[in-house]
This record gives C-alpha cells, structure tokens and sequence, in this order.
C-alpha cells in the first residue's frame, strides 16, 4: 500500500505564500498522476491541480496565475506552491494520486490545514 504524507500546511496573511509538499512512500505503477484536492468548512472537495509523471498538469480556473504544482519523480514528491493567497483558500488540503489527473483518487493523503487571515 502507498502512503501519501503532506507537509507545509499553516496560518497566512492574505496576500501571502505557503509551499505544500507530499511525499508517496513508495513508487508505485498504478500512479502517474499526483496533485492536491481541498475541501473548505461545510464544502465539498474539489480539485485544486494535478500532474502527470510526464509533467503534464491541470489547475482548477480559480487557481490558474497563483498556484504552482511540480512533481521530483525521483522523490515520488509532488508540491504546490501558492502565492498570493485569499481567505477563500481556507481549507484542508489533501494529496491525491491516481493514474490521471481525472481519477487522482486512488490514494489519499489525511490532510493539513491552509488557513489563511484577512
């Protein structure tokens, strides 16, 4: 079984920038596709960006311009990078992986905390 660790989740002013990591604990062939889902209070989860092994990605519109996600195949490490966060991003974020960035649901991470002040 795969287990994905995030790291790199806190408290932001808005405006500011937080840098998201996880880690898969091993490789595996069922994924090519890593990224980040976040699901706010009372919300439901939605996509925040996906990549594949090949570097291929995919951002949910609210995202494009702000967030970054990048991938060290060899580290089996995917990272977001946001910038220029809003109080609207307050969420737990969770680390997915799958074969697409479509069915990223294979494996979860447990979440970490993105909370961002006005």
């Amino acid at each position: 079984q795969v287990q994905l660790v995030e790291s790199g989740g806190g408290l932001v002013q808005a405006g500011g920038s937080l840098r998201l990591s996880c880690a898969a604990s091993r490789s595996s062939v069922r994924i090519n596709a890593m990224g980040w889902y976040r699901q706010a209070s009372g919300g439901q989860r939605e996509l925040v960006a996906g990549i594949t092994r090949d570097g291929s990605t995919n951002y949910a519109d609210s995202m494009k311009g702000r967030f970054t996600i990048s991938r060290d195949n060899a580290k089996n490490t995917v990272y977001l990078q946001m910038n220029s966060l809003k109080p609207e991003d307050t969420a737990v974020y969770y680390c997915a992986a799958g074969w697409t960035i479509a069915t990223m649901t294979s494996y979860w991470g447990q979440g970490t905390q993105v909370t961002v002040s006005s």
